[in-house]
């Protein structure tokens, strides 16, 4: 139980980290990262009003249209794709990643790859 603990308490910890350095604005909103060993969870927030303004993850049903499952790169890729059209959609081309303390590999960078591919900016 410990050893689950600590790996919670040193996510938490970069999470912060990240979070220092890293703001949303109006103009450029940040694209934030959840992942977990089952699903994918994605939003673009608004730092200075404290808004979601899109969000997207692999229980929603536009997702699970695709057959893809949120525990591989590729259903990581697609979600991307998805956030990144609904972005575009909402009048956002441009944000700020935080890859919420986890590495830039495997799932995040392919949810940041289908974003891109989708035709946002960062």
């Amino acid at each position: 139980m410990e050893k689950n603990k600590a790996k919670r308490a040193g996510l938490k910890r970069r999470q912060r980290r990240v979070r220092g350095k890293i703001s949303g604005t109006s103009e450029r909103p940040r694209l934030r990262v959840t992942r977990t060993n089952k699903h994918i969870y994605a939003q673009v927030v608004d730092d200075t009003k404290g808004m979601t303004i899109v969000a997207a993850n692999t229980l929603q049903a536009e997702f699970k249209e695709t057959g893809k499952s949120g525990a591989t790169v590729e259903g990581a890729k697609q979600l991307g794709e998805i956030l990144g059209k609904r972005a575009i959609a909402a009048g956002i081309d441009e944000v700020v990643f935080d890859r919420g303390g986890h590495l830039y590999h495997g799932r995040v960078q392919a949810l940041a790859d289908g974003a891109r591919s989708a035709g946002l900016k960062f």
